[in-house]
């Protein structure tokens, strides 16, 4: 035993010494001084697991907070095995939103790896963002919604609603995920559910609700670890979506002119994907929109519950968006060294421009914890555009925030006039910095004859 703990106390000693025989020797941390104040932490982990201690409020996480206090608005520290620098300066933040394709590009994390898994892109992948954008507006846009998704949301969700006062109660992040979840089958390639295979239904239900919570954990690929069976799970998914692909691609008297019909066709004109990426772009959308939609759900009916009085007047939306941030800023990797201030950030690093502490800004929002939906009647656009971004900003703004906004709109309409609920258990808020529940919220809703 004491031999075995000899070793494990080398191999941590020689690993050490390597690492920071790697960080003396790199060019860019020769000039230690010109870098952001911080902290690099541990060998290979830096701050990961800091990073990822849970904290049960709504405020801001920790790890930031602490960090603003002790190194300012702009500070280096290493996670998931990455050099970063983390950004709560909103003059800084804008600047890199301008920059956009020349000293950074989009970053998406260790899912830029999941969506890499052929043999690579054609194109950057900064500039794959901008077709995706495309090809994403044309299916689900601010025209596709008015003029045709707005009256099949209101359908689906009078059908569900009634399904759902059917039953004793309801786990809302999986039932909105699976309503979500059927809709978008169909309306990105084009199957109805009674056309899919039972086993495509749970491999991609249980895809879309876990995936999230596997993705935020360092990016081993190997057996029993979380990102190894997020990768599994995914390359299921990916196989049944391949085979509908190519059945497509085979039966041209299938075409139906929808999402994956176009990604086809721009494929075989101008080249821009193979078989594989279109495969990962669709599921990449699909997943977007589920993970976005049932985080905003559970907050609706957690605020809602907890504040009765604003079903009267459902001044929700903005309010539940300043809460609901999926990811915890705007991840870019820089092209080229960036100078800013005194500071100098090295080529090749990664930048998180942290959004949630614009909404979490007193001097912008008084009161910032508090769910306050009437506080938007006080507020300006000019205001409200520089310090509220839900959805991102700059070129790569998401292009499903007006499908978010739109979605959950519509459902609420639905449920607010024909529905009444009350809240069975769930809702104790968590971040791990994604804001998240550490219970789920179920709820039971029943039909408001009074209304109807």
């Amino acid at each position: 035993m004491w031999i075995l703990m000899g070793l494990c106390i080398v191999a941590v000693l020689v690993i050490y010494v390597f690492h920071w025989i790697i960080i003396l020797t790199d060019p860019k941390f020769r000039n230690r001084s010109s870098l952001p104040p911080g902290s690099m932490g541990f060998p290979f982990i830096g701050e990961t697991l800091q990073f990822m201690i849970p904290s049960y409020s709504l405020d801001i996480h920790p790890f930031i907070t602490k960090r603003i206090q002790r190194f300012g608005s702009i500070f280096r520290t290493s996670l998931f095995g990455q050099p970063i620098v983390i950004s709560t300066d909103s003059e800084f933040n804008s600047y890199l939103m301008q920059q956009e394709g020349k000293l950074v590009e989009l970053w998406a994390g260790p899912a830029t790896k999941i969506f890499r898994q052929s043999d690579g892109f054609r194109i950057p992948f900064s500039n794959i963002h901008k077709y995706i954008r495309s090809i994403t507006l044309n299916h689900i846009g601010a025209e596709c919604i008015r003029e045709k998704l707005i009256s099949q949301f209101e359908e689906m969700f009078i059908k569900t609603l009634h399904q759902w006062s059917t039953q004793t109660s309801i786990d809302v992040k999986q039932s909105i995920t699976k309503m979500n979840f059927r809709f978008f089958a169909k309306h990105y390639f084009g199957y109805d559910i009674e056309n899919l295979s039972s086993n495509f239904e749970r491999i991609s239900e249980e895809l879309f609700t876990d995936f999230t919570e596997r993705l935020k954990t360092i990016p081993l690929n190997i057996p029993g670890t979380n990102y190894h069976k997020c990768l599994k799970e995914w390359r299921k998914a990916f196989k049944i979506i391949k085979n509908i692909l190519e059945e497509r691609r085979n039966s041209p008297e299938k075409y139906r002119g929808d999402f994956l019909d176009q990604a086809i066709n721009d494929m075989e004109k101008d080249k821009i994907m193979n078989d594989d990426q279109i495969v990962y772009l669709v599921l990449g959308i699909w997943f977007a929109n589920s993970a976005s939609i049932s985080s905003m759900a559970q907050l609706i009916f957690k605020f809602l519950s907890e504040y009765p009085s604003v079903v009267e007047e459902l001044r929700v939306m903005n309010e539940t968006l300043r809460f609901s941030i999926l990811l915890p800023g705007i991840l870019r990797k820089t092209l080229k060294d960036i100078h800013f201030k005194e500071y100098i950030i090295p080529a090749n690093w990664i930048i998180l421009a942290f959004t949630p502490n614009l909404h979490m800004n007193s001097e912008i929002y008084e009161d910032p914890l508090t769910f306050n939906p009437w506080r938007w009647k006080e507020l300006d656009s000019f205001t409200v555009s520089k310090n509220f971004k839900p959805f991102g900003g700059g070129l790569t703004q998401c292009p499903g925030a007006e499908l978010s906004r739109a979605f959950i709109a519509t459902f609420l309409h639905v449920l607010v006039t024909k529905y009444r609920w009350t809240k069975i258990k769930g809702g104790k808020v968590v971040r791990n910095p994604i804001l998240e529940f550490s219970d789920r919220i179920h709820i039971k809703i029943w039909e408001n004859r009074e209304k109807t």
